[in-house]
């Protein structure tokens, strides 16, 4: 049994199914999401290493990867995509959310699994984080601004959810706590991602059920924005000559985004409808490291 509360994948599998099938809790854990998001975003953060801007000249190409690949390309797909197919307004505010939010910091071990290049990811990452604190009001600003005009509660998820893990990860690394945290890290991590996968399904488990037609659209997007867009990217790397790991850490950058951030701002600041992309989004990321995962030990 111990094994199984260890697995990641059995942790997000079950944080859906008692989403779908008890969902009562999620009016309560919605309350405490922010700050399950702010923990793993603290610890997931302390792989950033403090010399890791030092060589500024290498890091020209993976920083401009990142927003390239997780902005412009994935992030302008699911905008074009949900103003071309959906209609409820909620929905589409949705993946604005998601096309705003930066890429999840799963891409990080997820590359170091599927042996991509870590070190590119890393820093490809750390530019779309850093991109995120202008990227994220602005996208507010082109796409939603008339839906919303909460921009101190805006500022102040920024705040919990980018600039303030950034600051303790540091401190976490300057007293040299790391080690220590390490432990439990990836305990702590998968766990609270099960607050926020199960918080999002919850609260839109009435709507998936009671208005399907909502959500065939939400899938195809999604599906195309990961599994479809995932195929072009890789089979892009491969002309330009790229090699495997580089291409590998292209894929993760190109399809994955942080739905934590994503759903947090929506369950926060919007409809419960608007969760709904965030939540989708998650299963979908799941499932298309399952298959990365078992197409690469196919290919050994």
């Amino acid at each position: 049994m111990l094994k199984y509360i260890k697995n990641r994948n059995f942790i997000f599998i079950a944080a859906i199914i008692l989403g779908l099938g008890l969902p009562q809790a999620g009016a309560w854990s919605k309350n405490i999401m922010l700050a399950a998001l702010a923990v793993v975003m603290s610890l997931s953060t302390t792989a950033v290493p403090n010399d890791f801007f030092r060589s500024a000249r290498r890091l020209i190409q993976p920083f401009a990867a990142g927003i390239i690949l997780s902005y412009l390309l994935l992030g302008g797909l699911l905008v074009a995509l949900a103003y071309l197919f959906v209609i409820d307004e909620n929905i589409k505010i949705g993946f604005v959310l998601v096309a705003a939010v930066p890429p999840a910091v799963a891409v990080i071990p997820f590359t170091a699994i599927l042996k991509g290049n870590v070190s590119y990811t890393l820093a490809a990452t750390v530019s779309a984080y850093l991109a995120a604190l202008f990227i994220m009001p602005l996208t507010f600003f082109l796409f939603i601004a008339e839906e919303f005009s909460q921009i101190g509660k805006l500022t102040e998820v920024i705040v919990l959810l980018i600039i303030l893990p950034m600051v303790l990860s540091r401190i976490i690394l300057y007293f040299n706590w790391r080690e220590k945290i390490d432990k439990f890290r990836g305990a702590v991590t998968d766990w609270g991602f099960f607050i926020v996968l199960y918080t999002l399904i919850a609260l839109n488990r009435d709507l998936i059920f009671a208005r399907p037609e909502l959500l065939m659209p939400v899938v195809l997007i999604i599906f195309g924005a990961i599994f479809v867009l995932g195929f072009f990217v890789e089979k892009a790397g491969v002309l330009l000559g790229r090699d495997r790991a580089e291409i590998t850490s292209w894929v993760l950058l190109s399809t994955l985004k942080n739905q934590g951030i994503a759903g947090g701002l929506a369950v926060t600041l919007f409809p419960e409808e608007a969760a709904l992309p965030s939540a989708i989004y998650t299963a979908f990321m799941i499932f298309y490291f399952m298959w990365l995962d078992f197409r690469r030990k196919k290919e050994k």
